[in-house]
């Protein structure tokens, strides 16, 4: 096999035969599903901050990456992750501060209010892709960006009277971070981004070890649930997010990520008891469901 030249991007190999669509959609669920318990396992740590909690996640994720790139393109796997260029480094910054924020948000809020604000990440992708890349905006998505901003002003406002604003605010942060992280693998969907996930946990582990720097220890608990989130969890959900992806339409991920944001409150309240408010609740289901009508209506007339 000839490796490519220096200075060129690098694209993602693609198979003789795409998977059937049943097996990607079986992929999408599994990912949504096993990324959904992040809420839990932070509910669950004894004592460590976000600082410390993202500071060895990022340790775990970097590791289950370079696994997964080892093993996709062994010897050339430096070469591909080389091949993300200026826009993958962009790319990881904007995923490491959506990271950070969303941390920072569950650690002042309820896990209903950040994964509700973060339902919003496909309308704020669209607005972003309408004015960066020119996509035009179909009217049906136009209303349901409107909606789906009513629904985020509820919970904004909410929080402004029970002290929950900057975790309100920080949820609104991570998702136009990672709706930007969005927009620029879009705008290079011939490339392999998933290298750009080690770039996102450097700058993570710097930013942490600059806030916590002689103050990284935590209990050995604390530290297997960072490993199991960051290495197990994370690492499949984004590989079957990627792979999956690649062989649906967006509607269909669209709608396959609503189980994230519907489960992961749910794990919190059955599990740990935390209930969220009439408005979180009402705000959430504005969200979720312009969400779900929008893309079923992609859905039919893709069809």
């Amino acid at each position: 096999m000839n490796q490519p030249q220096r200075g060129h991007k690098v694209h993602a190999p693609v198979s003789d035969g795409p998977p059937r669509r049943v097996f990607a959609m079986v992929l999408m669920v599994v990912s949504s599903v096993v990324i959904s318990f992040g809420g839990l396992i932070i509910r669950n740590m004894e004592d460590a901050d976000p600082w410390q909690i993202n500071f060895y996640r990022s340790i775990a994720l970097m590791v289950a990456v370079t696994i997964i790139l080892l093993f996709q393109y062994r010897r050339l796997a430096i070469t591909y992750v080389k091949g993300i260029g200026q826009s993958g480094i962009v790319g990881g910054i904007m995923l490491a501060v959506a990271g950070i924020t969303f941390l920072q948000s569950l650690a002042h809020t309820t896990v209903a209010n950040t994964l509700f604000m973060l339902s919003a990440i496909p309308f704020i992708t669209a607005g972003l892709a309408r004015v960066l890349l020119r996509e035009r905006l179909r009217p049906a998505t136009l209303i349901a960006m409107v909606t789906a901003a009513i629904g985020i002003s509820i919970m904004l406002s909410e929080g402004l009277g029970v002290g929950s604003i900057y975790g309100n605010a920080m949820a609104l942060t991570t998702a136009c971070c990672f709706a930007s992280f969005a927009v620029i693998v879009r705008r290079n969907r011939q490339t392999d981004m998933l290298p750009t996930l080690l770039v996102s946990g450097l700058v993570i582990m710097i930013v942490g070890l600059f806030m916590r720097i002689g103050d990284l220890g935590i209990s050995l608990h604390d530290l297997l649930l960072c490993f199991l989130w960051g290495g197990l969890l994370s690492g499949i959900a984004n590989w079957t997010f990627i792979v999956a992806a690649r062989h649906l339409a967006a509607a269909e991920v669209t709608l396959i990520m609503l189980l994230e944001f519907a489960l992961g409150p749910t794990w919190v309240w059955f599990f740990v008891g935390e209930e969220p408010s009439r408005w979180t609740l009402l705000g959430g289901i504005l969200v979720i469901a312009s969400v779900a009508i929008r893309a079923l209506v992609e859905l039919r007339l893709s069809r």
